[in-house]
């Protein structure tokens, strides 16, 4: 499953240390995650949450002005963001409270880096689940959280396995995909002897995305290899 929307996932680090502010940015901007802040107290935390409005937190305990429990208690007031505690403080009772106060997970320093991706990943993969935008092509959209498409204000629902289809082709959007994955997309793991109901199902495709269906412009067969599908804007 292709998990790259979540880097685009907002993720705000409260830290007293800058070496490790800047270290933890590093690598999560290394990883591929786009948008990172960082904050040093409790007080900065709290402003550039309610300013920034993250998906995501990584809390340390100890801070200057508090501890990073009280700040999780000052988020909730406003935001039910996931959260990991990052922190030296490895005390059982510490690691009871912090989950306890509704802490997703729970770090003690030291840590490996590959560790914290991991255990990132996996709360992001929790919380936010495949978006499903409204997809702008040359002449219709496609609404995935409806599975239809849109047309000329007309509204042409999808099958399952033209949903299934569209997924695998938007997932790779604007580059190849083969004849074979997109068999194994809509009919699993044993997708051989599908490929002329393949051909069907992108046929009615094309019907549905298409102004023209029989000169597509959105949905193109790239002979020999399989089909590109290519998004505008």
């Amino acid at each position: 499953m292709d998990y790259s929307y979540l880097k685009q996932k907002k993720i705000l680090l409260v830290d007293d240390e800058k070496e490790i502010l800047d270290m933890v940015s590093d690598f999560l901007r290394k990883d591929g995650y786009t948008q990172v802040r960082t904050a040093g107290t409790m007080r900065e935390a709290v402003t550039v949450a309610k300013e920034w409005d993250p998906d995501f937190a990584i809390l340390d305990v100890m801070l200057p002005d508090g501890d990073g429990f009280s700040l999780l208690e000052q988020l909730r007031i406003f935001t039910k963001i996931p959260v990991l505690f990052l922190t030296a403080r490895g005390e059982d009772e510490d690691k009871i409270h912090g989950l306890g106060l509704g802490a997703d997970d729970y770090m003690v320093k030291p840590f490996l880096d590959q560790e914290l991706l991991l255990r990132v990943g996996i709360i992001l993969r929790r919380y936010y689940k495949e978006e499903n935008p409204l997809v702008q092509l040359a002449g219709s959209q496609i609404d995935f959280s409806r599975a239809e498409v849109v047309k000329n204000g007309e509204h042409f629902s999808l099958t399952a396995k033209e949903y299934e289809i569209l997924q695998g082709l938007y997932r790779n959007a604007g580059r190849i995909v083969t004849i074979d994955q997109l068999c194994e997309a809509a009919w699993g793991e044993n997708p051989y002897g599908y490929e002329n109901s393949l051909m069907a199902h992108i046929r009615r495709i094309r019907e549905k995305i298409e102004a023209n269906p029989s000169r597509p412009v959105s949905l193109i067969t790239v002979k020999g290899l399989g089909y590109k599908l290519m998004l505008e804007g």
